[in-house]
């Protein structure tokens, strides 16, 4: 797993609070914000600022503690960030949801169609 740098400031973590005390649900915009907050996030699902390099490596089973939601890519077979989205959402799921993108000719990897998992 790759390490990407990343900074979540104290605003962003205050958003997330807000959101979380009114019952709202946290949509990752993309895989990396879903990794960032999920570093920066303790056991107790309390979600802490902080900066420097993730290279967590999300797969299932694991349970996502600061994120409800996301939005990525439809990302290659066999990579980390597909691994990542087995994680939110089960794998049969996700096949349907590839097999159904074939079919309409989707465009996969970075800068091509999109899906919101939740």
């Amino acid at each position: 797993m790759h390490a990407e740098w990343f900074e979540l400031p104290k605003e962003a973590v205050r958003e997330w609070e807000r959101a979380r005390a009114v019952g709202g649900r946290v949509v990752a915009v993309g895989t990396t914000s879903a990794r960032v907050l999920e570093t920066c996030a303790d056991s107790a699902g309390t979600l802490r600022p902080g900066s420097g390099d993730t290279d967590f490596f999300i797969l299932p089973p694991y349970r996502f503690r600061a994120v409800d939601a996301l939005i990525t890519n439809f990302h290659l077979p066999r990579s980390t960030l597909l691994a990542l989205v087995f994680a939110l959402a089960s794998p049969d799921l996700v096949r349907r949801a590839y097999r159904e993108a074939v079919a309409r000719s989707y465009r996969f990897y970075s800068f091509g169609d999109a899906m919101l998992i939740f």
